[in-house]
């Protein structure tokens, strides 16, 4: 490796990306079920309660769509069209039995968070019975989660809107190990490389970068004056089974990731099957 290189690589290993907070508001708040009347309500007034630490000032606009509104997918897209809201809450498995077996979550919730830039609240479902039991209680307790947190200030600032004051934030970051296995074992085909520093050299600089930037994320909060708690979880491991580890080891009320994928039009690979076996508490879909 020559001097500049060398320097090339220092230079590009101070770089940090910096948290920007920017508040986030929810002027308008659409309810979407396929209840009626008082079961609908019912609802409705669970989840403003769930919701309660966006009840500052004068508070949002609430719009209930009970069942009657809509059936279709399309039905349901014009709806949302019709209030353009700032967040959706729903559920799984509308206008279907699908919720009595764990392997989907419907149509319309797919298309929904896909079809839309809304942001989607997904609630256990009414009548599933598979609620945690702090689930829907508040947002005391919140997690975002992601394989790549750094930088990725959309999804704190909305995670950090729902923490509520002197609750905590929890920003998870795992690193695929089956990944990062791969790749070592390619670096160990290469003979001019070491692969032995290279090991420690690429684990190292991929846990840094996101712990880095939660301080960022701890600092930039503090200085806007944002009374939660962040608190970090950076880590190598299998996705999946890991973050549902970390769900329940901290009690989570509320677990906010992407479902957007940029390079396709399918829901986010991380983001599909754990909206479909965290069935048990609230999640925020991005």
């Amino acid at each position: 490796m020559t001097n500049v290189d060398q320097f090339e690589s220092v230079f590009r290993s101070a770089a940090k990306a910096v948290f920007h907070h920017e508040p986030i508001a929810f002027g308008s708040i659409l309810i979407v079920t396929d209840l009626e009347s008082y079961d609908a309500n019912l609802l409705a007034e669970r989840t403003k309660q769930f919701l309660k630490t966006l009840d500052r000032d004068d508070g949002p606009t609430w719009t209930v769509i009970e069942g009657s509104a809509f059936q279709t997918v399309r039905d349901l897209l014009d709806v949302v069209e019709q209030h353009r809201p700032d967040l959706i809450c729903t559920y799984r498995n509308l206008h279907t039995e699908g919720w009595r077996w764990p392997f989907t979550i419907g149509d319309h919730l797919e298309v929904l968070t896909q079809a839309t830039t809304t942001p989607v609240l997904v609630l256990p479902h009414p009548k599933a019975g598979k609620n945690a039991e702090h689930a829907m209680g508040d947002t005391s307790c919140v997690m975002a989660i992601t394989d790549h947190l750094t930088g990725d200030d959309r999804l704190v600032n909305h995670a950090a809107a729902l923490t509520e004051p002197d609750g905590t934030l929890w920003l998870a970051h795992v690193e695929d190990d089956a990944a990062y296995d791969r790749t070592i074992e390619i670096i160990g085909k290469i003979p001019d490389l070491d692969t032995d520093v290279a090991r420690e050299a690429i684990r190292k600089q991929l846990l840094k970068e996101p712990a880095d930037y939660i301080d960022s994320c701890r600092a930039g909060l503090t200085a806007a004056e944002v009374s939660i708690t962040v608190q970090p979880h950076v880590t190598m491991g299998h996705h999946l089974s890991t973050y549902q580890t970390l769900i329940g080891e901290h009690a989570v009320d509320l677990l906010v990731m992407n479902t957007k994928d940029e390079d396709q039009m399918a829901m986010h690979g991380l983001a599909y099957p754990l909206a479909v076996q965290m069935r048990s508490i609230p999640m925020l879909m991005l």
